[in-house]
């Protein structure tokens, strides 16, 4: 670790050439670096301590480029700054962290099932503007970032996972003594993001540890990070690893994007996910809110006249009649089937030894309720008949109706279709844990179940019931097995979010065989806002059957695809900004 006295030595021997100013002059080596800017692609980081002139500063901040979040950070008396602008500025409501890297110690223990490495390709560059969009953060333009790999001030590391090759995490650095000499010898960590559905523990914390080890070798003094007052489980993980708080203060425009923080909790910040991501959307359009009830998902959008309640994304364009055909899985099977469109063998429960015979004509079958949602109630692939009976229990805890449905292999598909048009299409995972070698499963299912429900706001977590119990024993296990260090294992077979489950977005991919299925079956329900559910062998080819039809589908599970774009597209088409095609 470099001493003060050895970073003062190296100031007096060379500049850094890597800056991005304010003017973005050159400057010749025998100058005093000031007005520091560097930008980040996600927006200018604004270094507070190298403006002279404050009333300066605050300008350069209010020149903020579209579509950009600049942060300025460092300020010696933010309050002064923000007396210049205070219809512009605001002081964010974050804490500043700080990791002394002398300090620092490096984990003994290594990543399971990922690992950590700089980024290293213009795919990484796609991979993380898609992680940033799909993690409601401003997204750095892949070019900007490819431009910036051999950076000596931008550093870049992805968290790649070992299976599939997927990025799974991503972070930033900047090195201050690169970007102005920095007299101090710091650096900082921005913009960390972990895929919600990665299905690894500790991929935060390696990527926090990577780009402080990184930090150390240079030879910096500390690592600053900034996070949000009320981010308790990021607050946890930094003061884990030994960062502690300290007086820096940062200021932000007052744009779009920041409105939730200095405008003050709204009415409608008490609405799930679902309903807050159509709310945002018709926000930004000018269109009034108001929220019928929260707790239900209720509210009401206006425009010019025109007053249209939802309830998440079913609103009262979907018709009674089309509400119930998608509510009855056997009406919606016969409709489809009725169409053309390839449907699994199914039949209503009347006796055991029916769904015996069932069962031994198909060998495996579903049992599901004839009614409900988000996965309950559902036990997928019965194969012994010693499993009927309960199945059928667990199904009429939903529904007394219960439907014996032929099980099909493939991957679980859902296409959404908004007026009669494919907006997103993503294959659901079902749960499942890796093994520690140290943890029993049911230990793995909870430590899971917690980083499902704190990535999904709480929406995502694994049942602990029989119907995991069977899957878990299905697999040669019993829950208070230790799994395996590395070994994964599927503890649900449905792939519902609400049960555990994971999205992973393939619209690019999609068939045009699959994508016409859907429409088609979206005509024959006659429902403009559908989540269609396929099982597929391959999401690129042909062959299909459709399970069933949802009509209230969680449209904030397909970001970044445009989902609540075309929902408020079709309830006030007078305020699209897409071109539309005749």
């Amino acid at each position: 670790m470099a001493s003060k006295d050895k970073i003062r030595h190296r100031l007096e021997r060379r500049r850094a050439p890597s800056v991005s100013s304010w003017d973005n002059k050159p400057r010749h080596e025998d100058e005093i670096w000031s007005e520091t800017i560097v930008d980040c692609g996600w927006g200018r980081l604004i270094f507070g301590q190298t403006f002279d002139n404050l009333k300066r500063l605050a300008d350069c901040l209010q020149e903020e480029r579209p579509n950009t979040r600049d942060v300025a950070l460092y300020l010696r008396d933010p309050h002064v700054v923000l007396s210049y602008a205070p219809q512009d500025l605001f002081l964010d409501p974050s804490h500043t962290f700080r990791l002394w890297l002398d300090r620092y110690q490096c984990s003994n223990r290594g990543t399971r099932g990922f690992f950590v490495r700089l980024l290293k390709s213009y795919d990484d560059a796609e991979a993380a503007h898609r992680l940033y969009a799909s993690r409601h953060m401003v997204p750095p333009n892949p070019e900007f970032v490819w431009d910036k790999r051999a950076s000596r001030v931008l550093q870049y590391w992805v968290a790649e996972d070992e299976q599939d090759g997927s990025i799974i995490g991503v972070v930033t650095g900047i090195d201050h003594y690169e970007a102005f000499s920095d007299i101090e010898g710091g650096a900082s960590l921005w913009a960390l993001a972990v895929d919600s559905q990665a299905p690894y523990p500790g991929v935060g914390e390696a990527l926090v540890r990577r780009v402080a080890e990184f930090y150390q070798a240079r030879g910096r003094a500390f690592l600053d990070l900034s996070v949000m007052h009320d981010n308790n489980s990021a607050i946890r993980l930094y003061e884990k690893l030994g960062f502690a708080r300290v007086p820096v203060f940062a200021l932000k425009n007052k744009n779009a994007f920041n409105e939730p923080l200095f405008i003050g909790q709204q009415p409608e910040a008490k609405l799930n996910p679902y309903a807050a991501i159509i709310v945002n959307e018709a926000r930004r359009r000018g269109i009034g809110i108001e929220v019928v009830d929260a707790e239900g998902g209720y509210f009401a959008l206006s425009l010019g006249g025109r007053r249209i309640v939802c309830r998440e994304s079913l609103s009262e364009l979907t018709t009674a009649v089309a509400m119930s055909r998608c509510d009855d899985k056997a009406v919606t099977q016969r409709l489809l089937r009725r169409v053309g469109l390839r449907v699994p063998d199914q039949t209503l429960y009347r006796a055991l030894d029916q769904a015996e015979a069932f069962l031994t004509q198909h060998k495996r079958i579903v049992i599901k309720p004839a009614r409900g949602e988000q996965g309950a109630g559902i036990s997928v692939d019965i194969r012994d008949p010693r499993d009927l009976e309960g199945a059928v229990n667990t199904a009429r805890s939903i529904c007394e109706t219960v439907i014996l449905e032929e099980f099909c292999t493939g991957d679980d598909l859902r296409i959404i279709v908004i007026d009669f048009e494919v907006v997103a299409a993503a294959i659901r995972r079902p749960a499942q844990v890796v093994g520690t070698g140290s943890h029993t499963i049911s230990e793995l299912i909870q430590i899971q179940s917690r980083r499902r429900r704190a990535a999904t706001g709480g929406e995502s977590s694994i049942p602990m019931d029989t119907e995991t119990e069977r899957c878990v024993r299905l697999a040669g296990y019993a829950m208070q097995d230790i799994l395996p260090e590395c070994e994964t294992l599927v503890v649900r077979k449905t792939a519902n979010l609400h049960t555990g489950g994971t999205i992973h977005d393939v619209t690019a991919d999609l068939s045009p065989a699959l994508a016409r299925a859907s429409k088609e079956a979206a005509r024959a329900l006659d429902i403009p806002v559908t989540g269609l559910d396929f099982l597929v062998p391959d999401v690129t080819k042909s062959d299909y059957v459709i399970i069933e039809a949802n009509e209230r589908p969680g449209l904030a599970n397909h970001e970044p695809q445009p989902t609540a774009e075309r929902f408020v597209d079709l309830l006030f088409p007078q305020t699209t900004t897409r071109e539309v095609r005749v």
